[in-house]
């Protein structure tokens, strides 16, 4: 690539990376941010949760913007807002303005980050140019995951604000270099859409189940009492994802092609990333609470034995690119997989005195397969799509991913709490041990989950075998069919004769 498209590249990289720096920031930063503002566990619970809810409910509406309105006027205008709201995130007095700083922020988020990839994916040729350019997006994503949590451990020490301020700059940075960059034609609207009416019921319908989903994921997470109202909750959602077909089939510019939810190769990506990505976090989520609330380790110093997870960021622009283009994508997804299996599974027997060095051998494959999974996951779920649906298959890949990210805290945050409800003081032991058996029992979530996303990818690994197969009969077939014709054994002789 030339110096403008790798210019254009690092820029588009920049949102991911400034989108995982936040997350991870944030994370980093809460527990100075309860204590200043005096907020209680509930409201503080939020401030994380609201940006998740934000995003999750509104990525595949972001994602479809980015195709019917233009891809660059969505870019710029969801990544003006991120940094204005970011910023006044940090002028926060009270809990609901974080609260709805960081909603806002979650929402830019949706529209920014499918843009971004959908640019990418309509910017380079399908091929080696656009796996290299999406392994360095994936890998991209994971270092600014991976040095937020130290770099918010850093900035927290000299105010938790400028956990909001630091990102500010580098968004600004970017939306300077953006304007430069991004050609003026991915601003345009698509032929097809232009003069036509937006599909204004699909996208409430849509953004109204995406919304009512991710809240009944996150009631799940903060441990509210009475599960009706959050059966209630998804069952709305269903309701509402059953009235978005129904006007997807009717609409005469649907806002959604349904056809495109039916390509295996797509709905295999996306169920592999939800299973994989939550996995991932709920993994993190676990382990995090086993450093600082078990062995009293301090936020920097989890951060920093973290940090080592990021070889991703150096493993997946390097070494997956080989990999994908020797192999195939679907065969390094199922080696992703399969090395989350073991990374997972040789953590569950922790002890409450394990040295680091035990358990680096974890975060090391866990770094690992996250290189190898991530950035082909990416790639199966835009691989084949037409150019006028990239924003489109980049915002169900976002929409996978986010739900994924909510549903594996969710779901280990709930086991973690029955255990440790079992072994509390009806339980057999105590204190320590019965903290212990909780992590262990939670440990399990993100084990099942990239156990069940390893039969998925293996079921993308016999697809295309069969793709292969298929591919080499027809051209066996045309190869027969020219032989068995004279004008094209004598070289098209006969046709003069």
């Amino acid at each position: 690539m030339g110096t403008r498209a790798w210019a254009l590249l690092l820029v588009l990289c920049g949102t991911i990376f400034l989108e995982g720096i936040d997350v991870a920031m944030l994370a980093v930063a809460i527990p100075s941010i309860r204590s200043d503002l005096g907020l209680s566990t509930a409201t503080a619970a939020w401030v994380v949760s609201s940006y998740v809810l934000g995003y999750a409910g509104f990525t595949l509406l972001g994602g479809r913007a980015a195709d019917l309105l233009g891809r660059r006027r969505m870019f710029l205008a969801s990544l003006t807002v991120f940094v204005a709201f970011s910023g006044l995130g940090g002028f926060a007095t009270e809990g609901w303005m974080l609260i709805v700083a960081r909603f806002v922020t979650g929402v830019s988020a949706a529209f920014m980050t499918p843009a971004a990839l959908s640019l990418i994916t309509t910017s380079y040729e399908e091929g080696p140019r656009r796996n290299k350019a999406l392994l360095v997006f994936a890998g991209t994503a994971a270092g600014g995951f991976s040095l937020g949590l130290v770099i918010g451990g850093l900035l927290t020490e000299l105010g938790w604000r400028w956990v909001f301020f630091a990102p500010v700059l580098l968004a600004g940075a970017i939306l300077l270099a953006a304007v430069r960059l991004i050609p003026v034609q991915q601003g345009r609207l698509q032929p097809r859409t232009a003069g036509r009416r937006f599909d204004l019921p699909g996208a409430v319908t849509a953004a109204g189940a995406m919304l009512l989903a991710a809240y009944a994921v996150i009631r799940l997470e903060h441990g509210l009492d009475g599960r009706r109202p959050t059966a209630a909750m998804a069952l709305a959602a269903l309701l509402l994802a059953g009235a978005f077909v129904a006007v997807e089939r009717r609409a005469a510019s649907p806002l959604v092609r349904l056809g495109l939810l039916r390509r295996g190769s797509v709905v295999r990506a996306d169920l592999g990333a939800l299973l994989f990505v939550g996995a991932f976090f709920g993994f993190q989520f676990v382990l995090t609470l086993y450093l600082q609330e078990l062995r009293g380790w301090s936020a920097l110093q989890t951060a920093v034995a973290l940090v080592v997870m990021g070889c991703d960021a150096v493993l997946a622009p390097t070494l997956t690119p080989k990999l994908v283009e020797r192999y195939g994508h679907a065969r390094v997804i199922l080696g992703g997989f399969v090395l989350a299996v073991l990374a997972y599974g040789l953590f569950l027997p922790v002890g409450a005195d394990w040295s680091y060095v035990a358990m680096l051998p974890t975060l090391v494959i866990a770094g690992v397969a996250f290189a190898l999974a991530y950035g082909p996951l990416t790639i199966a779920a835009t691989d084949g799509v037409a150019e006028s649906e990239q924003g489109l298959a980049s915002g169900l890949l976002h929409t996978a991913t986010q739900f994924g990210s909510a549903i594996g805290i969710s779901a280990v945050t709930a086991v973690y709490g029955l255990a440790s409800t079992t072994s509390g003081p009806a339980g057999t032991g105590s204190g320590e041990g019965d903290e212990l058996s909780a992590f262990r029992a939670a440990l399990t979530v993100p084990v099942a989950m990239v156990l069940l996303g390893t039969l998925v990818s293996a079921l993308g690994v016999r697809a295309a075998r069969r793709a292969v197969r298929s591919a080499s009969k027809v051209s066996s077939d045309s190869a027969s069919q020219t032989s068995a014709n004279p004008a094209h054994r004598s070289g098209g002789m006969a046709s003069w004769k």
